[in-house]
């Protein structure tokens, strides 16, 4: 009988952890003859060394052993990251329900009583590293789901998305400060003439590339890509006390990174036209309950993307409101009061010429 069937992936490796050799050797002899791997140790804490630096399919281990017995260094594997999901069997003489309930506790998956049968022994052996294949494959596709959504939203959207789905993945928003960024790229538009569009695609792609990385290293929240813009916001699904003060280093970041790559690319591009403004927005998911945006709207918006609108290549415009929060750490001029489009409201701007020190 074989431990496996060919669904298996690999040659499974089972860790046997026993102060009697001669226990040892009879479960290594059984266990190599229905195919697996086997290592072997004397002592629970051996056998926590050496499983969390090379997690196996499966532990067999003794209850009494010297250093660290069978229960703690169970205990000490479920609550390791890389040894939490391997089942661990006592192989054990012990008939007290006091010791078994110490050892459930511990997160032991099952007994099996010494003297045992060699067919009993392999069946449940066979029974746990299926339920360990099938854990892994769940892990697995949780990591494909996760690298998914990073593909389309931030790390703490899709962290978030992940912990509470049933309520974020649910159509509408909830009332948020948040501080929201555009970017737009000046001249592109007569750039894309003179270039085939593969080209305009590789380029375009170059540059999302590059300023979405800056809006990751700030934690901020990608929202879209406009065309040859983008648009960002910082407050939420995570909010931090400092949240305009990462989207203003966000703005100048993208500005130096621009240019960068601007000489690198060897670009006939004018440059960035970013604006950012800060105020209460409806963050949430807008769209169907078969596709869905993780967007933020309002005023709030629409101020930050006139700015963008107004701002000459190569500057950065932010709002008084904005000005205010960052007030004393920053470098900015005082420009004037404009008028927005479709707000009743002027705006007063500031040009953010750099930080401050």
């Amino acid at each position: 009988m074989q431990l496996v069937d060919s669904s298996f992936p690999r040659t499974p490796l089972i860790l046997i952890a026993d102060d009697d050799w001669l226990n040892r050797d009879v479960l290594e002899t059984y266990l190599k003859h229905m195919g697996a791997a086997v290592v072997t140790v004397g002592d629970g804490f051996a056998a926590l060394e050496t499983a969390t630096k090379n997690p196996p399919d499966l532990i067999l281990t003794d209850l009494q052993m010297p250093r660290m017995d069978g229960i703690e260094a169970c205990r000490h594997l479920k609550a390791h990251p890389a040894t939490q999901f391997v089942p661990v069997v006592m192989v054990t003489a012990m008939e007290g329900d006091e010791d078994k309930l110490r050892a459930i506790e511990a997160g032991v998956d099952d007994f099996i009583s010494k003297p045992y049968s060699s067919v009993m022994l392999m069946t449940r052996v066979r029974a746990l590293l299926k339920i360990k294949q099938l854990n892994d494959q769940v892990q697995a596709r949780n990591r494909l789901l996760q690298q998914v959504l990073n593909r389309y939203v931030s790390e703490e959207v899709a962290q978030t998305i992940l912990v509470d789905p049933e309520k974020y993945l649910q159509l509408g928003g909830e009332t948020r400060p948040v501080t929201v960024l555009f970017a737009d790229i000046r001249g592109f538009t007569r750039f894309t003439e003179k270039q085939s569009a593969a080209q305009v695609v590789e380029i375009l792609n170059r540059i999302f590339s590059a300023l979405t990385h800056v809006i990751r290293d700030y934690h901020g929240t990608l929202d879209k890509y406009l065309g040859d813009a983008v648009m960002a916001f910082y407050g939420a699904p995570v909010a931090y006390p400092d949240d305009t003060w990462r989207a203003v280093q966000t703005a100048l970041e993208m500005q130096k990174v621009f240019g960068q790559l601007k000489t690198e690319l060897g670009l006939q591009i004018s440059g960035l036209g970013i604006g950012l403004h800060s105020g209460e927005a409806t963050v949430g998911n807008v769209g169907s309950e078969v596709l869905m945006d993780y967007t933020v709207i309002g005023d709030t918006v629409n101020v930050a993307k006139r700015l963008t609108e107004d701002a000459p290549a190569g500057e950065i415009l932010i709002s008084e409101t904005t000005y205010e929060l960052v007030r004393e750490q920053v470098i900015a001029e005082r420009l004037d009061s404009r008028a927005i489009r479709g707000r009743t409201e002027s705006v007063v701007v500031y040009a953010l010429r750099g930080l401050a020190g």
